[in-house]
């Protein structure tokens, strides 16, 4: 009934995928904060790991991943009772249980990300509720439409391991909650630099390895699928990140460790709708996309939309995802990719990718602004002034990052 190969290989890539939350992104998002402020983002991130966990189990998985309709799916599968200890997930020879500890990762990973919009001047109650408000009423509904048999994907909209599901939802989320929320003092011209760009690239380069759970895991096999989705992500990635160190050189005269594997980060999230179905000079071309894109998305955010998304989740993240998901329609026809499905053409595949990536867009940009309202009802959502002057470590949580 099961395949041990692709158990196995499912297990590893969950503990990877795991690994991009705990510890690689709160590494790399703590190097990039201020000093007093690094045990705050480590708490932010194991916090939502631990609390998007429970949450998985008790109804997200269930609404994500049950029959329900075109739009959500049901309760059947809360808390996992109506599931076998032998069941197998459909199309697979994996059991469905390490199906959904995969998935968890994912939901782990995705209200994670966000934490990079409103550091250094956020409640920690705040995350906790706007955490979970978000994983249930926007992560799993759109898990949904693209993963759970929804309407996207019976529109043939495709995003092989998370360019939509992932990084659309969490990118434009964390365009909101930051315009919302305010910027820290001093943005934009006086900011602090990142206190400890060598734990970013710690976290940056631990995020690279994490990512081959992320897209080769997708395939669900210890398959040809997989293979290429881990040849295509590294090569991406790599050249991304040099793209990134080239024009990082030309405008400011040098290169930089946060920005090379910045560009590292964007080449990721870039492949990643695409890195089941495309080949490796496709992966070329992803790269060298998300190297340029994403490089010019952060001066605009941050200076012409003079919103403090202040590690560049929309920059990185949700232009990324978007740039991926797009061009994937065009690429799949090149050597080593899957082609268009039978009676699809290059021109309906952009319109069901474009669609995809708007309807998404929009919807997480609607219901991000309402849970934030509701957050900040409930418990409030900023820090008063002197606590974000002094730092969230001590403030929030009694403990201090460094003790010198």
């Amino acid at each position: 009934m099961f395949v041990a190969g692709d158990v196995a290989w499912v297990l590893m890539a969950t503990g990877l995928v795991l690994m991009m939350t705990v510890p690689a992104l709160a590494l790399f998002y703590g190097g990039l904060v201020r000093a007093n402020n690094l045990l705050s983002v480590l708490m932010q991130c194991v916090a939502i790991a631990a609390l998007a966990s429970v949450l998985w189990l008790a109804v997200a998985y269930s609404l994500a991943f049950a029959e329900g309709n075109a739009f959500i799916g049901d309760l059947s599968k809360a808390f996992l009772l109506s599931v076998a200890r032998d069941s197998a997930w459909p199309g697979t020879k994996i059991p469905e249980t390490a199906f959904f500890m995969f998935q968890m990762t994912f939901a782990i990973i995705t209200p994670a990300l966000i934490v990079g919009a409103y550091v250094e001047r956020i409640k920690f109650a705040a995350v906790l509720l706007f955490s979970a408000l978000w994983l249930v009423l926007v992560y799993a509904p759109v898990a949904h439409w693209v993963w759970g048999g929804g309407w996207l994907a019976n529109m043939g909209t495709l995003d092989f391991a998370g360019g939509i599901v992932v990084h659309v939802t969490a990118g434009v989320s964390a365009l909101v909650i930051a315009a919302m929320l305010g910027p820290r003092k001093g943005f934009p011209d006086h900011v602090q630099p990142p206190h400890a760009p060598w734990l970013t690239m710690i976290g940056a380069t631990m995020l690279w390895v994490g990512w081959f759970g992320f897209n080769a895991g997708s395939a669900l096999a210890a398959n040809h699928d997989a293979t290429m989705a881990l040849l295509v992500t590294h090569v991406s990635a790599a050249t991304a990140s040099l793209v990134w160190m080239i024009l990082e050189w030309t405008k400011f005269g040098k290169p930089s460790l946060v920005g090379f594997v910045t560009g590292t980060i964007a080449g990721l999230a870039t492949i990643t709708p695409a890195s089941g179905y495309v080949g490796p000079l496709a992966a070329l071309v992803i790269g060298v996309a998300a190297g340029i894109v994403c490089f010019y998305a952060v001066p605009f955010v941050k200076n012409r939309l003079r919103v403090d998304d202040s590690l560049d989740v929309l920059a990185v993240h949700g232009v990324g995802g978007a740039t991926g998901t797009l061009l994937l329609a065009f690429l799949v026809s090149l050597p080593g990719g899957v082609g268009y499905a039978e009676g699809m053409t290059m021109g309906g595949q952009f319109a069901a990718q474009a669609v995809g990536v708007g309807v998404v867009a929009v919807f997480s940009a609607v219901l991000t602004w309402i849970i934030v309202k509701v957050t900040k009802a409930l418990v409030g959502l900023r820090v008063d002034a002197q606590t974000e002057t002094e730092g969230l470590d001590y403030a929030e949580h009694g403990e201090v990052g460094y003790n010198l």
